[in-house]
């Protein structure tokens, strides 16, 4: 600790320049062979896949919660501009203006824009410069029914559990003159439906929140300037499509709208969305920054500033960003060369949310400062409450809400993994040997809330009943011993150590949240000490005081560490951890930056500078596809969110953390050598500027 109370003596509180971090723009001047270089443009819960293939402009349109009765998230299309004349001869460009938000692509003597509303579910494309003759093309693969393939099982909720008729039934497309509407309406029967009744639940079915059920989703596009002209077909990577054509003989200047709002078009103005976008996207970006130019960290800091604008394109959606792929999924052959499918396919579900890994999407938030991001994901869960607990009551006839770890959007276990149940079965028991048991995850969205309140006095009133109910449940279900404590038997170390004894990261997670909270003191008494044990003579923390079998590959004996922070910097018995860091086989063994691993992050808050450097570097380095911050899949799907999300958390806690006491441990895990400023977010509301130049530090916070 001597180097970090050494750092805390040096920084002045010397006040900073104040003047507007503008993030660098983003540029390719070679246009894309196919949808894997496509590049991100996104905003309010639309996020695009932007791309030049052949001189065509192209894109992928997808929006937060477009949801069909297979659970799959489905893209709203592919809109393709072509010119009659190539406007690319001598010149081309594309860029992705961070600092606006946007896009812009250029050619001979043509300037293109396209940007989503901040502010509402509406796209704009804006072309000027001589255009001459053009044709836009809406292509939708979904003109027709569909037979989803046994290889495109995992896009939906169904998984191994999907019927061998399983369709995802045509959209509705209309044009006519310079307008075309497209929408997609479920049935009534979804597979809502079939998952009450698979896991016994049809006698409360009445009392379940059903989003899905009569969904009607789908959007208008305006074409000033163009006339339907009908339509064709194609192809495009071995999917096959319907194009509706719209053509224009002039579009020297024209603007063309797409609303993804079914109650009709959003009447915005597009120079007043212009205008207002680029002011948020502005702000959004003097909120959180780091900067660097020492070479060998440039990399990791500029695709965590990439990865970050992803997270922003989704910052007001009902529905939170999805740990597997989000809004930018594109054609699954150019992630798997063995995997055939719509655009729309994506591993793992699209309203299937797997906590563990949904968890590091929305952790990072808190230090960036984007605490009205992570509504989405807390209202989520709150809309999922009331199954949780009408689920708890019913199975067990005990208090509070049972969120299991792969969870459907209206709170139900996904019924894949929930299981095959013999008569007589517990049934509100997944009888899955990587889930079993598995609920303490919940726990994590909990202290989220508690900390958005410390970080940015969010209000915490509306979520106070998810928190008591996801707490009290452990305290019923689990009995107490002798002495009062609870004895969490059968319990799960996350995936992987299974029918534990008081596993670590359940303790903590209980612990951490009620001492958080300061609310529901009787149950805080009743939970037992975090279990030790001691390898080669050294005390480490143990993963539980007793499992029956390892499953998978996690090392939650570290989460003491994070997300719940007993153990670390400025935290007392630091040894335990660093000896569970460096001497567990099994923590050792399961050692490794890929998709939502989180060593980078463990070594980040245990101050082991090297370690942290190596694998934040590799966790945040330039992923496989030509935007440099699309990770590839990992153990889930690309671009990996989740990947991404882990990146964040390593690189803010080499930054920034602070001591059980709450004082600020600056750069307590970066290279001295490294000259970097930063501006991030700390409890008490605090927002923190820091430098470290030659070695020195000096410090503002506000």
């Amino acid at each position: 600790m001597k180097r970090f109370v050494f750092f805390l003596l040096v920084f002045t509180n010397m006040l900073f320049v104040k003047a507007d971090y503008v993030p660098a723009d983003y540029t390719w001047t070679e246009q894309s062979k196919n949808s894997s270089e496509s590049m991100p443009c996104g905003g309010h819960d639309i996020g695009m896949n932007v791309w030049v293939e052949n001189n065509d402009i192209l894109f992928y349109v997808s929006r937060s919660g477009f949801f069909d009765e297979n659970n799959t998230l489905l893209k709203a299309g592919r809109f393709r501009l072509h010119f009659e004349d190539n406007p690319f001869k001598e010149h081309f460009s594309q860029t992705l203006c961070l600092k606006e938000g946007c896009l812009y692509i250029q050619g001979d003597d043509i300037k293109i824009r396209l940007w989503a509303d901040v502010y509402s579910p509406v796209v704009f494309l804006e072309v000027n410069g001589n255009g001459g003759k053009a044709d836009l093309y809406y292509e939708s693969w979904r003109y027709r029914d569909r037979l989803i393939t046994k290889a495109e099982q995992q896009q939906s909720s169904w998984k191994w559990l999907m019927p061998k008729d399983c369709k995802t039934f045509a959209d509705t497309i209309k044009a006519n003159n310079n307008i075309l509407t497209f929408y997609h309406q479920n049935r009534r029967q979804t597979i809502f439906d079939f998952t009450v009744d698979y896991e016994h639940l049809n006698a409360i079915k009445d009392k379940l929140y059903d989003p899905i059920g009569n969904l009607k989703w789908g959007g208008m596009l305006h074409v000033p300037n163009f006339v339907f002209s009908g339509t064709t077909d194609g192809d495009y990577n071995g999917t096959d499509f319907k194009a509706w054509r719209f053509h224009s003989n002039r579009t020297n200047h024209s603007v063309i709208t797409l609303s993804l709002d079914i109650n009709g078009p959003v009447t915005i103005n597009p120079k007043t969305s212009k205008k207002r976008s680029a002011k948020w996207w502005n702000e959004y970006w003097q909120r959180s920054w780091i900067q660097t130019d020492n070479e060998d960290a440039q990399e990791m800091i500029r695709n965590y500033e990439l990865f970050r604008y992803l997270l922003g394109c989704n910052a007001y959606g009902k529905w939170p960003t999805k740990f597997n792929g989000s809004l930018f999924t594109f054609d699954p052959a150019f992630v798997d060369s063995t995997q055939n499918g719509t655009p729309d396919y994506r591993r793992w579900g699209g309203g299937t949310m797997t906590a563990q890994n949904q968890r590091l999407v929305y952790w990072p938030m808190l230090k960036s400062g984007d605490i009205d991001m992570m509504k989405s994901q807390f209202d989520t869960y709150l809309r999922m409450l009331p199954n949780a607990v009408a689920r708890t009551k019913y199975n067990w006839n005990i208090e509070g809400a049972s969120f299991t770890e792969q969870i459907e959007n209206f709170g139900l276990p996904n019924p894949a993994e929930f299981g095959k149940h013999k008569e007589g079965m517990d049934y509100g028991l997944e009888k899955n040997k990587w889930l079993e048991y598995l609920w303490d995850t919940s726990l994590e969205f909990c202290q989220m809330i508690l900390l958005a309140q410390k970080y940015g006095d969010m209000d915490i009133t509306p979520y106070e009943n998810l928190i008591h109910q996801c707490v009290i449940f452990f305290d019923n279900y689990y009995k107490t011993d002798s002495i009062g404590k609870l004895i969490i038997y059968p319990g799960s170390g996350a995936e992987t150590f299974k029918l534990a004894h008081n596993p670590s990261s359940t303790i903590a997670a209980l612990k951490t949240v009620l001492e958080t909270w300061g609310k529901h003191q009787e149950i805080l008494n009743r939970i037992p000490e975090i279990p030790l044990r001691t390898i080669d003579g050294d005390t480490c923390i143990a993963p539980a005081i007793s499992w029956a079998r390892v499953q998978n590959v996690e090392t939650p004996q570290l989460y003491p560490v994070f997300p719940w922070r007993i153990y670390g910097l400025g935290k007392p018995h630091l040894n335990i951890a660093h000896n569970t860091y460096f001497k567990d086989q099994h923590a050792l063994e399961m050692r490794s930056s890929k998709g939502w691993k989180q060593d980078n992050i463990w070594a980040a808050c245990l101050g082991l500078e090297e370690e942290a450097v190596k694998l934040n570097k590799e966790k945040m380095g330039n992923g496989p596809f030509r935007f440099s911050a699309f990770f590839d899949k990992g153990f889930d799907w690309a671009p990996d969110i989740n990947r991404g999300g882990a990146g964040m958390i390593g690189i803010q806690e080499m930054l920034l953390q602070e001591t059980a006491d709450g004082e600020l441990l600056l750069f307590p895990c970066w290279p001295k050598q490294w000259d970097c400023k930063f501006r991030l977010h700390a409890t008490g509301q605090r927002i923190v500027d820091a430098e470290i130049k030659n070695g020195k530090i000096v410090s503002h916070i506000r």
